[in-house]
């Protein structure tokens, strides 16, 4: 892995009603509620913006976790370093090298076929 930390945002709207993640250190950069939504894709028009830092060692546990915890539709969480890349939906994980155009294809596909709207896959490339 590469860099020191790895950040990203997760969306409280995302996670399971009875999810909870404990055990791995997240630093909170930054939460705030923002009109982001897609109501043609089901989703609410607000949502819950929690911005995050987590421990490079760490970005593997945290992806697994958190594949547990969303919810098995188009939500998804991404999360970063200078040189990686984590996507994370319900019950599946991600990750590839910045750059690797074939491994954000692959992220992009699946999440089209969960219904992620053409506009929402932001995470780096």
């Amino acid at each position: 892995m590469t860099g020191t930390a790895y950040s990203g945002a997760l969306l409280g709207e995302s996670l399971r009603p009875d999810a909870a993640l404990d055990g791995i250190p997240l630093t909170v950069t930054r939460i705030c509620r923002a009109a982001l939504g897609n109501a043609a894709a089901g989703q609410p028009q607000l949502w819950t913006v929690i911005e995050f830092e987590v421990p490079a060692d760490r970005a593997p546990e945290l992806a697994e976790a958190l594949s547990r915890l969303l919810l098995e539709s188009s939500w998804y969480c991404d999360f970063h370093s200078a040189g990686e890349v984590f996507v994370v939906f319900g019950g599946r994980v991600f990750h590839y090298r910045r750059g690797d155009r074939a491994g954000r294809a692959r992220a992009e596909e699946y999440g089209r076929s969960v219904g992620v709207p053409e506009a929402q896959p932001d995470w780096p490339s």
